[in-house]
């Protein structure tokens, strides 16, 4: 006998504004909202501590907010199986734990001054207390996932080894023989989409959902992941705001090169304009104010950033074709639904 919860009435379900303010289902909606609050609940009981530093560190991004992205995953993919499963959870606030901690460590690295509207860490603080807070957090998440079973801690290693490896590929770079757009990709899959591929795989696998569901799950939510980093990447160039969560053009004056620049490095386009753009994609912009509008007013509109769009489609509708193979519950909805917004949002 199926769980209620991956049942459809027989007549039209109501709907409701739900996670990532979507039109969902009215029930989904309401159990994601409640069982959300039990995970900010956990995630809160989690970094507190004996030691006040670490104890106010720890705190300072989990108060900070965020859209629990990863953690809204979980509870949507459990709606395969039994929502109301033990590990089910604790599983969300695992990987927001593990999500935080990588923040905590990325700021570092890169210096930034400014996270979530606040002061970082790193600059509230010290890069020492900003990484020892980020390995806090980690073992924090390693202590929850101790209960949740053997293959529940060999996916999150596996995972937390691609994020590392990931981010040591972003820093090194693409070796001189490497396709460097496809070294890329790469780093963005590791990086970014493994955490949120192993939301998926929680939700699914500790609301014990079959093994099909679980990993289709799992690789629809790699492709999401992919897809919601390209649509960042898009936005930080082509936005007038700052919906990305950073400054327009951002990415390009701190010489980070993303999806459209690699397609515009990688030979698209030929006039004088576009040989342009290539001579200051490999300049330093970060000092020069009249460079960088320069630069950016060409990339935007360069037909890279048509290719970058269809790059983006392609991978949703990747991802969409796995989830409509899945049994066809509000929750598949709010995934599908998931999949066109990546996309609407660049416009």
């Amino acid at each position: 006998m199926s769980h209620p919860s991956a049942e459809k009435s027989g007549g039209p379900a109501e709907a409701a504004t739900g996670p990532f303010g979507l039109p969902v289902d009215a029930a989904l909606a309401a159990d994601a909202a409640r069982r959300l609050a039990t995970v900010e609940e956990m995630l809160t009981e989690c970094v507190r501590g004996d030691d006040a530093l670490l104890t106010e560190a720890s705190r300072h991004l989990v108060e900070a907010g965020g859209k629990r992205f990863r953690p809204m995953l979980v509870l949507l993919a459990s709606h395969f199986g039994d929502p109301d499963a033990p590990g089910v959870v604790p599983a969300a606030v695992v990987v927001e734990l593990t999500h935080l901690g990588t923040l905590y460590h990325d700021d570092v690295m890169d210096e930034a001054p400014v996270r979530r509207g606040q002061e970082s860490a790193n600059y509230r603080w010290t890069n020492t207390v900003a990484i020892l807070t980020g390995d806090y957090l980690f073992a924090r998440a390693s202590d929850l996932l101790a209960d949740l079973g053997p293959e529940a801690v060999r996916v999150q290693a596996r995972a937390f080894g691609r994020l590392v490896r990931g981010q040591m590929q972003e820093t090194v770079g693409p070796r001189s023989d490497d396709d460097p757009l496809k070294h890329y990709l790469q780093v963005v899959a590791d990086k970014t989409a493994s955490l949120i591929a192993v939301s998926g795989h929680f939700g699914a696998l500790l609301s014990g959902a079959s093994p099909h569901v679980v990993h289709t799950i799992t690789s629809a939510c790699e492709k999401i992941g992919v897809a919601f980093q390209l649509s960042d990447d898009i936005l930080d160039i082509a936005s007038e705001t700052e919906e990305s969560g950073k400054t327009p053009g951002t990415d390009l004056r701190e010489g980070v090169r993303t999806l459209p620049m690699y397609h515009v490095l990688g030979g698209i386009g030929s006039g004088p304009d576009d040989a342009r753009l290539r001579e200051l994609l490999v300049q330093d912009l970060s000092e020069d104010d009249a460079l960088h509008a320069e630069a950016l007013a060409l990339l935007r509109a360069h037909p890279a950033m048509d290719r970058a769009r269809a790059d983006l489609r392609r991978w949703a509708e990747d991802a969409r074709t796995e989830l409509l193979t899945l049994p066809d519950i509000p929750a598949r909805d709010a995934f599908t639904g998931l999949c066109d917004y990546v996309v609407s949002r660049t416009g």
